[in-house]
């Protein structure tokens, strides 16, 4: 067969990466955001593998949509593009429906007690592999903050939710919600939000408050609501196929890395969590909550629709069932 100058060269280049051993692959570490927990996570988590196999594996950090939008890099770790991907598990539903048991309205109490779960080992463990038939794993979780709602104008009572185009993250468990309350959701990567709010294609989102502060929010939008629903959990995936080609000493340096950098993440984003209030209240931000009535009924009609949307795939329900047990035997006495 007649190959070109030009495919000869390609051929042969193609043939020189592959036979490159994997190690000499930058494992490159993705997230949409930066100066926050998932950002602190894998600053953690690159001192940790450093520390257990020194220069051994090439690693660098990619935070604000460096390497594209949030659905970009959820099909770029899913396809093997991206070595890794750590992200609020709302933003991974469509890569596997039961990353949705995480964000079930009102199933963890508090950040200690999503913590304990996520921190139980044998959860923990079962937790790393859940996803290994899609073709990745989970080598880190962490607590993110609460879900608040960013508005620009106030939002002070249910009725005032109501018409507003709200940005949420591409899960059920975000999105049905804003519908109960009358608002329309409406997906879209962190990168194009605000100048979303400034056009006023959107008139809110759904976020953490150490987003809202580290984008620097404050200049387009003054409110927040803390909704006071769910607390979010970021995961890091790693594409399974680029993890098992890595020598078994580098693999076990990852794992263990991970949950190190876990537990010595979680007091720095709860300081972190602290500190964006502070930081929002500081640059003439509100933060507002619902009557205590509103906020009842709210959560009552939240838990129901996380209910329904649970039981309506056995998968999900399946795995929530798992879950479920390790949250009771947690919950604080």
């Amino acid at each position: 067969m007649h190959m070109t100058r030009h495919s000869l060269f390609a051929a042969a280049i193609a043939t020189a990466f592959a036979v490159l051993p994997a190690t000499a692959q930058e494992m490159k570490l993705a997230s949409a955001t930066i100066n926050d927990g998932q950002h602190e996570w894998q600053k953690l988590f690159v001192e940790g593998v450093k520390a257990r196999v020194g220069d051994k594996l090439k690693m660098g950090i990619y935070p604000a949509s460096q390497l594209g939008a949030i659905p970009r890099m959820a099909e770029g770790v899913s396809l093997g593009t991206i070595e890794s991907f750590i992200t609020p598990t709302s933003f991974v539903t469509n890569l596997d429906p039961r990353f949705q048991i995480f964000e079930v309205p009102g199933l963890f109490r508090s950040p200690e007690h999503q913590y304990a779960t996520i921190q139980d080992p044998a959860y923990r463990d079962h937790l790393e592999t859940m996803f290994l038939d899609k073709g990745l794993r989970v080598i880190g979780a962490i607590y993110n903050s609460p879900t608040v709602i960013l508005t620009k104008k106030p939002a002070a009572k249910l009725e005032d939710m109501k018409g507003l185009k709200v940005r949420t993250f591409a899960s059920p468990l975000q999105m049905e919600p804003m519908k109960s309350l009358g608002a329309i959701p409406t997906p879209l990567a962190l990168s194009e939000v605000i100048p979303q709010l400034q056009s006023g294609g959107l008139d809110a989102m759904l976020a953490g408050m150490p987003i809202l502060t580290a984008f620097k929010y404050y200049d387009v939008a003054k409110y927040v609501t803390d909704l006071e629903f769910s607390y979010i959990l970021s995961v890091a995936l790693v594409n399974e196929a680029w993890f098992k080609a890595q020598p078994k000493d580098v693999q076990e340096a990852i794992r263990a890395a991970g949950r190190e950098a876990e537990q010595k993440a979680f007091p720095w984003v709860l300081a972190n969590n602290k500190k964006a209030n502070e930081t929002w209240l500081a640059n003439k931000g509100e933060i507002l909550k619902l009557p205590a009535e509103e906020q009842k009924k709210m959560m009552s009609d939240f838990v129901a629709l996380g209910a329904k949307i649970v039981e309506a795939n056995p998968a999900v329900r399946k795995e929530f069932d798992v879950l479920k047990k390790v949250v009771d035997a947690k919950a604080p006495k």
